[in-house]
């Protein structure tokens, strides 16, 4: 089918990113609401799509760190075998294709709501409104990508793959897996005849990604692709602008304010927790919230915590502002020192009182880890 054939074909395109991811009294919690993590091993992703968890509270999260795709899709066994590989947690297929949105070129991943939202920021998996929307067949993108195919909430567009329908579009968040433009539920995928199965998400937080790639590699074969997601987190915060006219002086992308906030106001801390932080929070201002705990902004602080440690960092003089990243950047980097981030031995206490909770700061530090290793 087109819809398949041209999926592989633009399997890079999903992985090249867009110009356009211990003395705290109260942790900000911005994920009260993410269901239970389910690991399909093998995939059980290629039926119709799950109900919607809504009320369990959060056990785990999954950053991507390699997507891999065959052109006749991912088996099965294919799957079990790279499930089974040293350092690889958790797995996820999807299906996919490269699709006509309101005219434009997209890519569009066919999801399972319950089994991917573990895998997003948590400002998006802690809103319950966009997993109800992607369960009714509604169309979700990221920001950069709403723009860039002219798309209002609300509207129905036409999506060509190997068959033309009327989608409607619901809101834009942040997702995890770069050059990803949108996401559908499985049962629209296979109306508009997505490939199945056409790549694995695969999370390893604790692996040398060089020698799993090549592992992963010998698993699907000459014909298949395998993409490091996490050297092209890098490069996209390194290239997303903070703010579209950001003054003289003041950091101007994702990875130099994290850099600058870490050496400003907590020094001892590495930059790599932040921006472990902001890309898992959500996915470096992509989703601001306010999540279903009420937190807001790039860092996504509770109003009462910013409150406490909300400063005027790089951004404008005045009052703080939580929405900006040029303050909330700053703001978390002191409230993490605050709690004695700035000394290797207590920095795991100091990022449970960000968010109290062990796997949270499991996903931090290993997430740093690879940014640390991808970076050198």
């Amino acid at each position: 089918m087109a819809a398949a054939a041209a999926t592989y074909a633009s399997v890079a395109g999903f992985a090249v990113p867009a110009a356009d991811a211990a003395g705290v009294p109260h942790s900000h919690v911005s994920s009260a609401l993410i269901p239970p993590a389910l690991i399909p091993r093998p995939p059980q992703a290629t039926g119709s799509a799950a109900p919607v968890t809504q009320a369990a509270p959060a056990k785990q999260m999954f950053v991507p760190d390699l997507i891999a795709a065959i052109p006749g899709g991912i088996t099965s066994g294919q799957v079990a075998k790279i499930s089974k590989l040293g350092g690889v947690r958790a797995v996820l297929p999807v299906d996919g294709g490269k699709v006509m949105v309101n005219g434009h070129s997209a890519n569009v991943l066919g999801v399972s709501p319950q089994t991917f939202r573990p895998w997003t920021p948590l400002a998006t998996a802690a809103s319950a409104a966009i997993w109800s929307d992607l369960g009714q067949g509604k169309l979700i993108s990221t920001s950069a990508a709403a723009r860039r195919l002219h798309l209002a909430a609300g509207k129905s567009y036409q999506v060509s793959a190997a068959v033309v329908e009327q989608v409607p579009f619901a809101r834009p968040t942040a997702l995890s897996v770069p050059g990803a433009d949108a996401i559908v539920d499985l049962t629209r995928a296979t109306q508009l005849g997505l490939a199945k199965n056409f790549a694995v998400l695969i999370n390893a937080p604790q692996a040398n990604l060089k020698p799993l790639i090549a592992q992963v590699q010998s698993v699907i074969g000459k014909g298949g692709k395998v993409v490091n997601l996490v050297a092209y987190a890098l490069v996209t915060a390194g290239n997303l602008p903070v703010e579209p006219h950001a003054p003289a002086g003041v950091p101007t992308n994702w990875l130099n304010l994290f850099k600058q906030s870490a050496a400003t106001y907590c020094p001892g801390l590495s930059w790599t927790v932040l921006a472990a932080i902001g890309e898992i929070e959500s996915g470096d201002g992509a989703n601001d919230g306010p999540s279903s705990a009420g937190a807001l902004g790039p860092m996504q602080f509770i109003p009462s915590t910013w409150a406490m440690w909300g400063i005027t960092g790089f951004g404008p003089p005045g009052k703080p502002e939580i929405m900006n990243p040029l303050d909330a950047v700053p703001s978390a980097a002191r409230m993490l020192c605050a709690s004695g981030a700035g000394n290797t031995a207590t920095l795991p206490g100091a990022i449970f009182s960000y968010n109290h909770a062990t796997w949270y700061v499991s996903e931090v530090l290993a997430l740093a880890s690879e940014y640390a290793r991808n970076n050198s």
